[in-house]
């Protein structure tokens, strides 16, 4: 790998970071850099989710002050998505490689689309959320459990799909739904990656540029995502998502 695509791949990872802290789906911006670049499909995914493990800490870092009160939330909700993550990253490894890449594309499809549908989605929790369960309750848990299969299978959007689900369930708001999104997605990447190390192929080199600009860009994007206009941001995920296809499809 050259130093110019490692940049690359640096400053993709950095994009991802503060898109994950912010909104959650920066894995459609670093798995199709990986993939363009030439790394195998299943690798570039068990690399990219290891890679955005310290990213994540630094997003749930940035987020400490909305995090105060919510431990044990949290810790019944990480049992979620820790064991979620754990099935999720065994279907990846154990699935034919070949159905990965027709799997992946649908769910790039789909990730695109929840993050178009984003803000009527946050509408609609807005409407409902005086009436949200304090504690979640099954439901929730369940949710939980399912979107942490999801991004340990796939990452891109899991932030998306868990503040739909928090939103949706918690009696909290947005910010603090928001902070508890980024430490779920931290477990889920965290558990998925162990995983991987012990047992997948992995592009260190690609992990290392990954990680270098996730942790930066997870710090910042916890510290100004919030002024970067919600739109633009969506845009930018949903064209690198639609290149990520064709990729996938006809590369």
């Amino acid at each position: 790998m050259t130093g110019w695509e490692l940049a690359v791949i640096c400053a993709a990872g950095a994009v991802a970071g503060a898109i994950n802290a912010v909104v959650g789906s920066g894995s459609l911006i670093t798995f199709p850099t990986l993939v363009a670049i030439g790394i195998d499909p299943v690798i570039a995914n068990v690399s990219n989710t290891i890679g955005l493990v310290p990213g994540s800490f630094t997003a749930a870092y940035g987020y400490r002050t909305e995090l105060q009160g919510q431990r044990e939330r949290l810790l019944r909700l990480g049992l979620a998505s820790a064991t979620g993550a754990l099935i999720g990253g065994i279907l990846l490894l154990f699935l034919d490689p070949d159905v990965f890449e027709v799997v992946v594309v649908a769910l790039i499809a789909v990730a695109c689309v929840l993050v178009v549908v984003q803000p009527r989605l946050n509408r609609w929790l807005a409407e409902r959320r005086e009436h949200a369960h304090p504690h979640g309750g099954a439901a929730l848990w369940a949710g939980v459990l399912a979107a942490g299969i999801y991004g340990g299978y796939f990452g891109a959007a899991q932030g998306v799909l868990l503040i739909g689900l928090l939103g949706s369930f918690l009696d909290d708001h947005l910010q603090r739904v928001n902070a508890a999104k980024n430490v779920l997605a931290l477990v889920v990447n965290a558990v998925a990656a162990v995983l991987f190390v012990m047992v997948a192929d992995v592009d260190w080199p690609a992990v290392a540029a990954v990680a270098a600009g996730a942790m930066a860009g997870g710090f910042l994007g916890a510290k100004l995502g919030r002024r970067i206009p919600a739109p633009v941001l969506r845009g930018v995920i949903v064209c690198v998502g639609v290149v990520a296809i064709i990729v996938l499809v006809y590369g």
